[in-house]
């Protein structure tokens, strides 16, 4: 077995297909030269903390040794031979392959600005980016964010919490555009005006350019802001060229069908750079989030090995915002109802409700302890199918762990 991307997904896959009784040779091969590390700790802990924690690893080198997997480390895979079952390695080395899991990721979108060479603007993707972005962050730094989603928000308060002077440039209209609706935005959008965090939405970035020291980002409209460090968050890309130039079929990602395979059945894919058909909402999906790369990598290698089951998980998502959290299970829509429930300074959660009733999305914002155990019980809800009524979801005196036994022991 051979798995192209050592992130979050790929390693998940490598550790469950031994565990899962694969005997024969594992090969996880990966392009950085470091062991496989989380990424969520790179917009936070890796910014603010006063030591820099280092990556935190997702597997040891002795764990990798215990179940004897082979870590190409610093590796980049050309291409696929797919008629002869073998990825050809940089160097020129063959590698055959039973079955070929490509966990290849994202990676971030880059502006088409005119932007000048020696301007100072970044993304976050890597432990590298994650360290030289903290290497500017102090009260004498000016942050620019281009981009009002997860990683753009997560880097603007990691910044402003080190005592930055911190503008967050957004497109569109509000913040989360394609994240949560407008009634969660705008609570999130408070708490970082509350903490200092300057927000300019409807700012849609003409050229960045260098003024003296600084990057000078001129605007549509004729604004123009200055910075020390300009870091741009307008989404991810899927890494889909390895499946491309092997003939694979693609659509927003490597595109798969529901037990994660691709339009060869001997290679699958998981996590950021695959699309799938969701059951719950009927339509092909690309998520990029750590959980559903975990759960999608296990899965996956379920499937390698024969298991033929569907993933049918419900997407669920997490963004810490200061000394509060953000959780979503599901996919909000336009077309869906919304129900708030609002649980007082503790924080408020969103339901929103298919046109048959069907619970198919739930958000919470405040202290994590208030928001996480009822995100949880209506991700089961979600998961389940189940079509609670509207007062209820509405009431928060109603218990939604109530809500969901009830339902559980109906059927």
């Amino acid at each position: 077995m051979v798995i192209v991307g050592a992130g979050e997904a790929g390693t998940a896959a490598a550790v469950a297909l031994r565990e899962r009784g694969w005997r024969s040779l594992i090969v996880l091969i990966g392009n950085e030269k470091c062991l496989p590390y989380e990424r969520p700790p790179l917009s936070k802990a890796t910014l603010t903390e006063e030591t820099n924690p280092g990556p935190k690893m997702l597997v040891t080198h002795e764990r990798l040794a215990e179940l004897g997997i082979l870590y190409l480390e610093g590796t980049s895979v050309e291409s696929i031979d797919r008629a002869a079952h073998a990825v050809i390695l940089s160097g020129g080395t063959r590698l055959g392959y039973e079955r070929l899991l490509l966990a290849t990721g994202a990676r971030p979108r880059i502006m088409n600005k005119t932007v000048e060479p020696k301007s100072r603007i970044t993304t976050l993707r890597t432990y590298a980016d994650a360290v030289a972005i903290r290497s500017t962050l102090g009260p004498q730094c000016k942050v620019l964010v281009i981009g009002g989603g997860f990683i753009g928000l997560e880097v603007a308060a990691s910044a402003v919490t080190k005592g930055a002077s911190v503008t967050v440039l957004e497109a569109g209209p509000r913040l989360l555009m394609r994240a949560v609706p407008a009634l969660m935005a705008d609570l999130i959008r408070a708490k970082h005006e509350r903490s200092g965090v300057r927000i300019v939405t409807g700012a849609n970035v003409k050229c960045i350019d260098v003024n003296e020291s600084c990057s000078a980002v001129f605007l549509e409209d004729g604004r123009k802001h200055f910075a020390n460090i300009v870091l741009v968050g307008i989404g991810a890309v899927p890494n889909v060229e390895l499946a491309q130039a092997a003939g694979l079929a693609t659509d927003n990602g490597i595109m798969l069908d529901e037990t994660l395979a691709t339009s060869d059945p001997d290679i699958f894919a998981a996590g950021d750079c695959c699309s799938f058909p969701h059951r719950l909402y009927g339509e092909r999906i690309r998520l990029e989030a750590w959980r559903n790369a975990r759960e999608q990598g296990a899965a996956a290698a379920a499937n390698m090995l024969g298991a033929e089951r569907p993933y049918i998980k419900v997407p669920w998502f997490w963004s810490d915002q200061y000394d509060e959290t953000l959780q979503i299970a599901g996919l909000f829509r336009e077309q869906d109802a919304l129900i708030p429930r609002v649980l007082g300074p503790r924080g408020q959660l969103l339901f929103c409700l298919a046109a048959d009733g069907r619970l198919v999305a739930a958000a919470g914002f405040g202290s994590l302890g208030a928001i996480a155990k009822e995100v949880r019980f209506a991700e089961g809800m979600i998961a389940q199918g189940f079509a609670p009524k509207p007062e209820a979801l509405a009431n928060p005196s109603i218990s939604l762990k109530l809500l969901s036994s009830q339902h559980r022991s109906s059927l």
